[in-house]
């Protein structure tokens, strides 16, 4: 990576937004980049707004605040409602298809929808949609590297939780392999 670069994730409360966010945090960590990480609550706690900013940079970071991402994921249908005006021309925009019930109305972004929360029932936890939604973003931009975020698990999960560290990568590999399939790689 030799640019920074900003991503916005977002859904509602129990989709694991924030882990994502914060397993990507951590991976670039492990990878020697400058990292913030910052989350943003609606007033409900499970099923309410939920959306973290992430930037990676391999230089010192000025603001956490991101007004233009490069790129947003957008788990439901008012995440896409809300971010996708705000993702940068020619930015990324990853959609979990299951639950956005329309398709993306910009031209000018590279978008790609994946039915995320399909995949992570078809593979047995939808809890697992967002590392769906990881991998597709992570093969089409290559921020990081799978293994960080897999290594980033183990610290992340309690050790009682140890044991979804498999079905996490599956998600992981099923996103990416999605996203090698439907999208063309920009780059970083």
């Amino acid at each position: 990576m030799d640019k920074q670069y900003e991503v916005i994730m977002a859904g509602f409360g129990g989709q694991g937004v924030m882990s994502m966010g914060q397993l990507l945090a951590y991976a670039g960590m492990l990878e020697g980049l400058q990292v913030t990480w910052m989350p943003s609550y609606g007033p409900e706690q499970r099923g309410g707004t939920a959306n973290c900013t992430v930037i990676l940079s391999p230089r010192t970071i000025g603001s956490p605040v991101v007004e233009r991402p490069a790129a947003v994921v957008a788990m439901n249908l008012p995440s896409l409602d809300k971010f996708e005006d705000r993702v940068r021309e020619e930015g990324l925009l990853v959609v979990n298809a299951t639950l956005a019930g329309r398709s993306v109305r910009r031209t000018d972004v590279r978008a790609l929808s994946i039915p995320a929360t399909a995949i992570a029932e078809e593979i047995g936890n939808d809890r697992v949609a967002n590392m769906v939604a990881l991998g597709a973003l992570l093969e089409i931009t290559r921020l990081v590297r799978p293994d960080s975020v897999v290594e980033s698990l183990t610290k992340a999960l309690p050790p009682h939780r140890h044991n979804l560290i498999p079905l996490n990568q599956d998600a992981l590999r099923r996103g990416m392999e999605l996203a090698r399939h439907g999208a063309r790689r920009p780059a970083c």
